[in-house]
């Protein structure tokens, strides 16, 4: 498994990158996992619909290929783009979801935050706010898209939307929650968790 960290890196090239990565990998292509930021930008599923759209204003809307709804990516915001072969590794995309999820339940943990994963919607919440989202799309056995964890983000531009397509849903991130990391200490801590959680 080969995991970087990207640094910033604008949203649709770093999507196009993806797809790439997941159309031209064959059985012997090594898994990665990418942790970048983006600068603002609303992301819309397939089927999303424009109706959570509230206001975006001067913040560009790009429709893709994941699964869900609207959400907002920017600064301070973790993306974790796990790109890996299921197929080969043996796992369903509900194992994927979860190893993603308690990642971050199993990283608040560690600092005596209870945070919890809702199979109905699917993310990780902290009484109720929503700490991490998370989006896949799996394509020739593939997985692609991911997660994003609000680290130390601007919360502003998701009362444009209704996250995740639930109005009145409000975020938190993990400054908020009193834990004080940076995005690539936030990586360091988050892999370990994702890679006991997916048995590798």
């Amino acid at each position: 498994m080969k995991t970087c960290f990207r640094g910033r890196q604008d949203y649709v090239p770093l999507w196009r990158e993806m797809q790439t990565f997941t159309d031209t990998r064959d059985e012997s292509t090594p898994d990665e996992i990418w942790f970048v930021e983006h600068p603002p930008v609303f992301t819309m599923g397939l089927n999303a619909s424009k109706e959570h759209l509230l206001a975006p204003g001067d913040i560009p809307v790009v429709q893709i290929d994941r699964g869900g709804q609207v959400t907002f990516h920017g600064p301070g915001q973790l993306m974790v783009y796990p790109l890996i072969d299921i197929r080969r590794a043996n796992i369903g995309v509900r194992c994927l979801v979860s190893a993603l999820e308690q990642s971050v339940v199993d990283l608040a943990a560690a600092y005596d935050i209870n945070a919890y994963a809702r199979k109905e919607a699917p993310g990780v919440y902290v009484d109720g706010d929503k700490l991490a989202s998370v989006g896949l799309r799996i394509r020739r056995g593939s997985s692609f898209h991911g997660m994003a964890i609000n680290v130390d983000v601007e919360l502003e531009p998701f009362t444009r939307i209704n996250p995740c397509g639930y109005a009145e849903l409000e975020m938190t991130d993990l400054r908020r929650q009193g834990i004080e990391l940076d995005l690539e200490a936030t990586a360091e801590k988050i892999l370990p968790h994702f890679m006991h959680h997916l048995g590798l």
